[in-house]
């Protein structure tokens, strides 16, 4: 009876410690994304905020995987970018209302990395944010990029910059934030994905449909620069 104690004693600490590892959870510590997330923010919710997740091909593990991560762009080019890598890559994305300093951005994300392997991510934020407190969205910004490159060590990051607007003083908010992307992008040796400079050029009337978003035209630009950075190298 004893031994048999002592054995399933040992099964149960091992299978605690395995879940622990697993969920990437540090003994005393909590999950991974707690020890770079902001302590404290001062960012004022939406009156609707939105999460939306989805993984094209989910059972596929024979192609590599690209996570798209963003606002309502990404969601409007995310089709069009999986049409593109069809039989390259599998694509998955996350489009969110999230500025990165919201109080849950980082177990969302922590959730969405979690959902599989990725060889490449795809990450911008920034729409949402265009009034946030410059000081705080750039240290959270910063630290979202460092979680990224912690919980997926092997995958291949761009940073995207967000995209221009109809209003030119919202297409100014966009540009400082974007500054700051490509600070961020120096300082951690990772490539950029400019959206702004494809898009800014062109014509307000004819490519974009609101203040925000595009046109089909538009869309299908977007999703071009996408597909033809992210696809695997031709053998």
């Amino acid at each position: 009876m004893k031994k048999t104690a002592n054995h399933s004693i040992l099964y149960l600490l091992s299978f605690f410690l395995t879940a622990f590892v697993s969920s990437g959870t540090v003994w005393g510590e909590g999950p991974l994304y707690l020890q770079f997330q902001p302590k404290e923010t001062s960012r004022v919710r939406e009156n609707t905020e939105w999460s939306n997740f989805r993984a094209n091909s989910a059972t596929n593990e024979d192609l590599p995987r690209v996570l798209l991560i963003g606002d309502s762009i990404v969601a409007g080019y995310q089709g069009n970018v999986t049409q593109k890598l069809r039989g390259k890559m599998n694509v998955s994305f996350w489009a969110s209302s999230k500025c990165v300093t919201d109080s849950q951005y980082f177990q969302e994300l922590d959730l969405v990395l979690s959902a599989d392997k990725y060889d490449v991510i795809s990450f911008n934020n920034g729409l949402h944010s265009l009034t946030t407190d410059r000081k705080e969205w750039e240290f959270a910004y910063t630290q979202a990029v460092k979680f990224i490159r912690a919980k997926c060590p092997d995958a291949r990051l761009y940073l995207t910059t967000s995209t221009p607007l109809k209003d030119p003083k919202m297409t100014a908010q966009a540009q400082e934030l974007n500054a700051m992307v490509w600070k961020t992008a120096e300082a951690e040796k990772l490539p950029v994905i400019d959206l702004f400079s494809l898009m800014d050029p062109l014509d307000r009337n004819q490519y974009w449909s609101d203040t925000y978003h595009y046109r089909a035209p538009g869309i299908e630009l977007e999703a071009a620069k996408i597909a033809e950075t992210v696809a695997p190298a031709e053998k």
